[in-house]
């Protein structure tokens, strides 16, 4: 494959490894769509990126962009509309690969602080017939021919494949909310099943193509089928994964229950799901904003994500307590621990970017305290209303 550089460099084989993890690491669909949508500039070396999954009002519910900086984002205003050739995509299931989208017959201009862009590569996001969404490049960072497009052939062959990867991901996210929405028993048992057969059937697909793509790549390519053979290993978690999720669907409406209900009765599933022993206390704890009991929630279920997924413990205790008018969350399990520093400094981050957010974005914080062979204490205290 020819991108530029003489073939696929190691680091944009990582990518893709990069996107498969994450989609098997996390539930919220957008930080799987950055990491996606990153890899793919990378992978492919544009200038700029983005994915875009529409809604049903004529815009986009989801738009995620890279190789533009935050001031440069706000600069250039509301999100786009579904005109000119994203619409063209979106309804027309067509992959472009442009010399200069300028000169396309849909292109309809942009605003003034929007980056020039020429040369241009799009594919749209489907399962199936549906198309979810739209991932496009702009400005290969090559040489390009007189009047020429710098993206390939092969880079729109291996552009799909990270297409595909969105398409699992989203297609999760959808079941995964509509399994948050329903309440009544028979009803959570059949979307369980389906969530199951669809996404791991997905998944079995990908192993496929990832396999495939090894005919992508023509320079070392014994290095290449080792590092796509480690990505067909990463799917194959990805569906360990989302089957061990299935039991840790939202048992109950946390505004119809409470904080206090919703995760005694999650933690009551995981405890009969798992062999650890998880526990649950909340002495006096009264109920908070509902901003505050989501994301304690979040974390905690993250937490015990994390616990009863990699740590290896035999038991994970989960305390809720009185802090004046709001509460501590400790989660607390006896496995084999880590190293914080050395998970930042590898970039892995076991959820705890995210949960740090949730935390920060209630008026709360994290404190996260482990170190090898002595288990792991997750904390969050968050304020009252």
């Amino acid at each position: 494959m020819n991108t530029g550089t003489g073939g696929v460099p190691g680091a944009g084989l990582a990518s893709v490894s990069s996107a498969l993890l994450a989609m098997s690491r996390h539930l919220e669909v957008r930080d799987v769509l950055q990491t996606i949508v990153v890899s793919a500039r990378q992978l492919l070396e544009a200038e700029y990126a983005a994915l875009g999954v529409p809604d049903d009002h004529g815009g986009f519910a989801q738009f995620v962009v890279d190789g533009v900086d935050e001031e440069q984002w706000k600069a250039i205003g509301p999100l786009p509309r579904q005109h000119g050739i994203l619409a063209e995509m979106l309804h027309d299931a067509t992959p472009q690969r442009l010399a200069d989208v300028r000169r396309h017959p849909s292109f309809e201009g942009w605003p003034a602080a929007h980056p020039e862009m020429s040369d241009f590569l799009g594919l749209p996001i489907a399962d199936g017939e549906e198309v979810l969404g739209a991932l496009f490049l702009a400005n290969k960072k090559c040489p390009k021919p007189a009047g020429g497009c710098g993206f390939t052939a092969d880079d729109e062959e291996l552009l799909g494949i990270l297409a595909q990867h969105a398409a699992i991901a989203l297609t999760n996210a959808r079941l995964y909310e509509r399994s948050r929405e329903l309440t009544i028993a028979g009803e959570r048992a059949r979307l369980a099943h389906e969530l199951h057969d669809a996404v791991s059937q997905k998944l079995f697909s990908l192993r496929l193509t990832a396999q495939a793509a090894a005919a992508l790549v023509d320079r070392d390519p014994a290095r290449a089928k080792t590092e796509l053979q480690q990505v067909a290993a990463l799917a194959a978690e990805a569906a360990d994964e989302l089957r061990a999720a299935v039991v840790e669907l939202r048992p109950a409406a946390l505004d119809e229950d409470g904080l206090v209900a919703t995760l005694r009765t999650q933690i009551q599933v995981l405890d009969r799901a798992h062999t650890a022993e998880v526990t649950f206390t909340a002495p006096g704890v009264r109920a908070l904003p509902a901003a505050q009991e989501e994301a304690v929630l979040r974390v905690a279920q993250e937490a015990l994500h994390n616990a009863l997924r990699h740590s290896g413990a035999r038991r994970v205790d989960v305390t809720l307590a009185r802090r004046g008018t709001g509460v501590l969350l400790r989660v607390r399990d006896d496995g084999r621990g880590f190293d914080p520093s050395a998970v930042r400094r590898a970039g892995r981050h076991l959820g705890l970017v995210s949960m740090r957010d949730r935390a920060q974005g209630v008026g709360g914080r994290l404190t996260v305290t482990s170190e090898p062979g002595k288990g792991t204490v997750i904390e969050m205290e968050v304020p009252g209303g």
